[in-house]
């Protein structure tokens, strides 16, 4: 079933409303959807490279509105609509270690897993659940989505199809490392 559901999303890349769809699924992936919006971003901007930026920008901006739902349904809505959400899709145990990890690490963890193929509904509903500062986590959602998707539209754009199957193959690697970056960069920023 999910993977027909992938598929179904991978076809609307192709569809003449394909940057609304993507809007769509940003949105819808970071509060309850299971398939992330690579799977539209990737073949529309190999499609059509000069409008890279711009699709980047479109799943940055819906998935951050996105996020802000599923900030809105973990703080308000986290034992009566979230928690059988997350139960649905085997994040259960995952949403109890990363309410711990909020409460060692904060915002680093929003940058590290906004970054990452690691579900971003999962750092959206816990932090609202966490009663987490919104503005912090507002910011980081923007930041770190932003990176995410404007790395993706780069590395497409700049490398076309031949990259495409790198990313589709690492994209865990490929964010992990710009993850790794940002961190980076806020620690350098911490001790000089």
């Amino acid at each position: 079933m999910l993977r027909a559901l992938y598929d179904r999303v991978l076809a609307l890349a192709a569809h003449r409303r394909a940057p609304a769809y993507l809007a769509g699924v940003s949105f819808a992936e970071s509060s309850f959807f299971p398939i992330p919006p690579d799977a539209m971003l990737i073949p529309m901007c190999v499609a059509r490279p000069e409008m890279a930026y711009r699709y980047a920008g479109i799943c940055t901006v819906a998935s951050v509105l996105g996020g802000i739902l599923g900030y809105i349904i973990g703080y308000f809505l986290f034992d009566a609509l979230a928690a059988p959400v997350l139960a649905a899709y085997g994040y259960a145990d995952a949403m109890i270690r990363f309410q711990g990890w909020y409460d060692q690490w904060g915002a680093l963890v929003i940058l590290i897993k906004g970054l990452t193929p690691i579900p971003y509904k999962i750092v959206t509903i816990a932090s609202g659940a966490a009663h987490f500062s919104f503005v912090v986590f507002l910011v980081a959602s923007i930041v770190t989505r932003g990176a995410r998707f404007f790395l993706l539209a780069f590395l497409l754009r700049r490398f076309g199809p031949p990259i495409r199957d790198f990313i589709e193959r690492r994209l865990t690697l490929v964010t992990t490392g710009a993850a790794a970056a940002i961190v980076l960069g806020f620690v350098a920023l911490k001790f000089l």
